[in-house]
């Protein structure tokens, strides 16, 4: 079992005395960052904040931190040093993607969408219908929230090049089979890109084992700096055009990074896998089996709160009502707006979110006005069944 002390102690948010009293419940929208992550972020800006790789000393050592976060990273990844690349964000890092595809592809040419997603891995490509390529929307099911693999196949020919979903949604939090739907898209002869934006938080993915061709998330929901994390596998990544400087073309996790990075921030990405490390160390498992442990207890942790709300009739629940198969991300909607249910609870010590989340398109099809929005409740492996005892007891004052 994961030891929750032990967890909490490395986040320095929970020793922090004017976050004490708080739980916070709106993890979905960005985490804390833990303290190995500081740790290496105030030493890059305090020893090594120079341009990097130059031979002298405080430039050499900040491109071996840069050149480490990345080798740490994919390996925890399951993936090759130079198939992870750094962003400004997860959202840019689609737009670059996008008009990498919009040179590849030719008029005629489909890309398959759905309506689940957060805007950043549907509004990108959405957009390619300007240039002559064909989208096409794989729907969910308007009553749960699914997506059904059955409703891919029929959308799936020869002129689909790529095949767009999210590992998890940001609303409906039910988590896809990912695996599954690969396989078909690839039988089919398309790529695929994936948003685990709403899934890595909960465990670092084997990106390697699910055959992504592209796997995208953001380091500030999982426990790091403010950086979009993209995987892109070689075979996909050297076919696709070039977006970086020319003379950058030959440096698969230089091309789609036309933009100068941010030195320390990926540098203290290393600090993610530090954490991963220490919480392996503590319990006496391997790295990998971290993902394990943190899924276990969320999981314990998330029954009693889908059972809380399932037996209320005065809300929705959004996606499974069983933890076993979904995130720890939580949207109701209720008779009151969303970000006014979330108002209220703040005098309860949760801090939590309201509105449409970016999900606009998930919660219209699912008859969800957008302006009216959900209440969105959402944790992570470092939540305390203290934290959740005080959210329910807040949730039946405010509901």
């Amino acid at each position: 079992m994961l030891d929750i002390n032990f967890v909490r102690s490395q986040f320095p948010a929970f020793q922090e005395p004017s976050l004490e009293g708080q739980a916070f419940f709106e993890n979905a929208g960005g985490s804390y960052t833990c303290q190995p992550v500081i740790d290496r972020l105030t030493r890059f800006y305090t020893q090594r904040k120079v341009q990097p790789y130059a031979a002298y000393e405080a430039s050499r050592l900040g491109g071996e931190e840069m050149d480490e976060a990345r080798s740490r990273l994919s390996a925890l990844l399951g993936v090759e040093g130079d198939e992870l690349s750094f962003g400004p964000s997860t959202t840019q890092n689609t737009y670059v993607l996008a008009q990498a595809f919009r040179q590849f592809m030719q008029p005629g040419e489909a890309i398959v969408v759905t309506n689940q997603d957060h805007e950043a891995n549907t509004g990108p490509w959405r957009r390619l219908a300007d240039e002559g390529i064909e989208i096409r929307e794989w729907k969910i099911d308007p009553a749960t929230g699914s997506l059904n693999p059955e409703d891919l196949e029929p959308l799936l020919d020869e002129n689909v090049r790529l095949v767009c979903f999210p590992h998890c949604s940001n609303v409906v939090g039910e988590i896809n089979p990912v695996t599954e739907i690969t396989a078909l898209a690839h039988a089919a002869g398309a790529f695929v890109c994936v948003d685990g934006v709403s899934y890595a938080p909960h465990g670092f993915p084997d990106v390697g084992a699910l055959g992504a061709d592209i796997y995208l998330f953001s380091a500030y929901k999982t426990f790091g700096p403010h950086q979009g994390i993209m995987v892109m596998r070689r075979a996909l990544g050297m076919a696709l055009p070039n977006q970086a400087h020319y003379f950058n073309a030959d440096s698969l996790y230089k091309r789609f990074t036309p933009a100068g990075p941010d030195h320390a921030q990926i540098a203290a990405c290393a600090g993610m896998v530090d954490y991963v490390d220490r919480i392996a160390a503590h319990h006496n498992v391997t790295a990998a089996q971290v993902h394990d442990l943190e899924r276990d207890h969320e999981t314990k942790l998330l029954q009693p709160l889908l059972d809380y709300l399932s037996d209320r009739n005065d809300v929705r629940l959004l996606g499974p009502k069983s933890a076993q198969n979904r995130a720890p991300t939580v949207a109701i909607e209720c008779p009151k707006p969303g970000a006014e249910l979330a108002k209220d609870l703040v005098a309860h010590g949760i801090m939590a979110g309201g509105g449409d989340f970016y999900a606009v398109r998930a919660l219209e099809a699912m008859g969800v006005k957008p302006e009216h929005g959900v209440l969105r409740l959402s944790f992570t492996h470092y939540t305390s069944e203290q934290e959740m005892q005080q959210l329910i007891s807040a949730l039946d004052v405010v509901l």
